[in-house]
C-alpha cells in the first residue's frame, strides 16, 4: 500500500476510536443514577407546574448558535399525568407550539408523547436530574427530518431547570440546546 491510503486508513480508524470514546463516556452516556444523590429532588408535578419562562439558545452542528428563542410554558396534573403546553417565540419571529403529555410512574419512569414526537419518548427522574430520549419531526420549514433526542434536565438549588438537549441525525449530533425554566412567581 502507498502511504496515502495508509494515513486515510488511520484518520478513519481515528476518527472511529474517537467517536466509540465520546458514545461510552460523553452526555450520552450519563444516567440518572450517576446524579441520585447529588442535590435536591426533581419532583416534575411539583416543578413543572403552572406558568414556567423558559430562555434558551440553539446551536448547530460546528457549535455556532444557530437560533434563540424565549418559550412561555404551562404546566397542569391531575395525579401522576401531566400536560406541559409550550409556545416558543424564535428570533427569527417563528412561532412555535408544543402540548406534551407526561405519565410518571412510582418508580422514575417517564412516558412521553407530543405530536411531533415520533411513537413515545421514555425517560427517567432520580434526584435531581431527568433524562428523556425520543425522536422528534422537525417542520416542514426546517426539513421534516426525523432527530434522535438525549435530554436532560437538572434541577440548581435556587429551583431552576436547567435544560441540555442533544440531537443527532444517523447517530451523527447536529443541533444542542440549553436552557433555562423557572416557575413563574403568582
Amino acid at each position: 500500500m502507498t502511504p496515502a491510503p495508509l494515513i486515510l486508513c488511520g484518520i478513519i480508524l481515528g476518527a472511529v476510536a474517537l467517536a466509540l470514546l465520546q458514545r461510552a463516556n460523553g452526555f450520552r452516556a450519563q444516567r440518572p443514577a450517576d446524579l441520585a444523590a447529588r442535590g435536591p429532588r426533581l419532583d416534575l408535578r411539583q416543578h413543572l407546574n403552572g406558568p414556567i419562562l423558559c430562555e434558551g439558545v440553539i446551536y448547530g452542528p460546528t457549535g455556532r448558535v444557530a437560533s434563540r428563542f424565549v418559550a412561555d410554558m404551562q404546566g397542569t396534573w391531575s395525579g401522576n399525568t401531566g400536560t406541559l403546553t409550550e409556545v416558543f417565540r424564535y428570533d427569527s419571529g417563528v412561532v412555535q407550539n408544543r402540548a406534551w403529555t407526561l405519565t410518571l410512574g412510582n418508580d422514575g419512569s417517564i412516558r412521553a408523547e407530543a405530536a411531533d414526537v415520533v411513537g413515545t419518548g421514555t425517560g427517567q427522574a432520580m434526584g435531581p436530574a431527568v433524562e428523556m430520549r425520543y425522536r422528534i419531526r422537525l417542520e416542514p420549514e426546517a426539513g421534516g427530518h426525523v432527530l434522535d433526542v438525549v435530554d436532560w434536565m437538572y434541577l440548581m438549588e435556587n429551583g431552576t431547570i436547567m435544560n441540555r438537549s442533544q440531537f443527532y441525525k444517523f447517530g451523527v449530533k447536529v443541533a444542542e440546546l440549553v436552557a433555562t425554566m423557572r416557575q413563574v412567581p403568582a
